[in-house]
């Protein structure tokens, strides 16, 4: 961060909080907080750097809620799996092929791409371990949720003693920006008795929560009647399933983790109860519209759980179940999959997708009174696209070209709190080409013929 204040100036500015403006400008104090935003002729640019954008639009850096950086070395290696199966290669590669050393780059080169691609906070859960020193060595915000394994309930006290150990450890690493949470991974790989544990262990730490649920068939027949793919594997090991008679959501709440107000990540099999259970909770919901396509779970009841008054923001997930970390692009197919679904020509405005992608994102990690718009007093988190591309122009919209025309690649800036962690293919604290270079290739043993 300089010594003095930067004023930004680009085609178009888009604030979320208000209409965009045309030949805009931002000015960031020395801070890293924005002092103004309006018309370039009207916010001053006297003692700041002058950085124009040109035919670009400014906007808040992007929130995406919900990726897994850590397995950015199994991008494209596992297409076409079912659902059980994708998780059981997941963890054979995650555990018994891939080194320390290849998850460590791999979690580096997840940061990069997501920098790259105009996010500035990221919410990710992280089993490894690197991701949380990767995000505060580079200056990107966001939180790291420990995650947490353990279906055999006679091992829960043990996992949780465990688990303390690397949350205090985690604690002492975290920053301003980041901070730490944990991640129960799934109903079908946690015990109803560790939830429990964990969901007191959470409350009584203060820390955020995150888990993936209702996400898959498996996983509904696994927690409603006992049965499926996911019974039948964990049976084989000797752990006992029992059917609960209830949807996922409904059992996570009777073990304590929806009072815990987390972060619900996919939810594509809810309704009814289920919704009226989130809302009344106060959790919040990562959408994930690609990977919950590509893996062919479904389509999460978008305008139902926005309806409800439900916090939502937009999620990438994985590399291995959508090959890109675009949030731009993830708001364009869940307006385009939501009009197919719906059978309308409009399903989410432009400045709704926006919306999603920034301030919605930022509300569901409790950060939307630092982040998440363009506002005076707000820590200066902003990206600029460029939208004076062939597959961009002409301009009949800003945030139409934005979220139907552009894509993450069109990213062209990228600043977290002032600070520029990104601009015109070049980072700010990590060396890309030197880390794709060590890199290793991991095959996930699968054509998907």
């Amino acid at each position: 961060m300089s010594g003095a204040a930067t004023l930004y100036r680009a085609a178009w500015v888009a604030p979320v909080t208000a209409a965009p403006i045309a030949s805009g400008a931002v000015r960031v104090d020395a801070g890293g907080r924005i002092e103004a935003v309006g018309p370039a002729e009207v916010v001053t640019a006297a003692g700041a750097e002058v950085i124009d954008l040109g035919d670009a639009v400014i906007l808040p850096g992007l929130v995406n809620l919900h990726g897994h950086p850590e397995l950015t070395a199994l991008r494209g290696a596992l297409d076409g799996l079912a659902f059980p199966d994708w998780i059981e290669r997941i963890t054979e590669l995650k555990y018994r092929v891939m080194s320390p050393e290849q998850t460590r780059v791999s979690t580096w080169l997840g940061v990069a791409e997501v920098i790259a691609a105009g996010v500035t906070c990221l919410a990710a859960p992280d089993d490894a371990g690197y991701l949380l020193e990767a995000m505060v060595e580079v200056g990107l915000r966001g939180r790291v949720y420990r995650e947490v394994f353990g279906p055999s309930p006679d091992q829960a006290e043990q996992t949780l003693e465990e688990l303390g150990r690397k949350i205090e450890t985690m604690r002492r690493l975290q920053s301003e920006r980041v901070d730490v949470g944990i991640s129960p991974h799934a109903p079908y790989t946690v015990s109803r008795h560790l939830l429990r544990l964990l969901a007191d262990y959470a409350v009584s730490e203060s820390l955020p929560v995150c888990i993936h649920t209702a996400e898959s068939e498996a996983e509904e027949s696994f927690v409603r009647d006992g049965r499926g793919p996911f019974a039948d594997r964990l049976r084989a090991r000797g752990i006992k399933v029992t059917a609960s008679g209830s949807t996922p959501i409904a059992w996570i709440a009777e073990t304590g983790i929806l009072q815990t107000r987390p972060l619900l990540v996919h939810c594509v099999r809810v309704a009814g109860g289920d919704l009226a259970r989130i809302a009344s909770s106060g959790a919040s919901v990562a959408h994930c519209p690609i990977s919950n396509a590509r893996l062919g779970h479904g389509v999460a009841p978008l305008g139902d759980l926005l309806e409800a008054g439900i916090p939502v923001g937009l999620g990438s997930d994985s590399v291995a179940s959508n090959d890109r970390v675009d949030v731009i692009e993830e708001a364009r197919f869940a307006d385009l999959i939501q009009r197919g679904l719906l059978r309308a020509p409009r399903a989410l405005p432009a400045d709704r997708l926006l919306r999603l992608a920034t301030l919605d994102g930022a509300r569901a990690l409790g950060l939307d009174d630092r982040i998440g718009s363009l506002e005076p007093g707000k820590e200066a988190d902003l990206v600029a696209v460029r939208l004076g591309e062939p597959h961009t122009t002409p301009v009949a919209d800003p945030l139409t070209a934005l979220f139907h025309s552009a894509r993450g690649a069109d990213v062209v800036l990228t600043v977290v709190a002032g600070r520029t962690l990104y601009r015109d293919g070049a980072f700010t604290g990590l060396d890309w080409p030197e880390l794709a270079s060590r890199l290793e290739t991991v095959s996930g043993g699968h054509s998907g013929a």
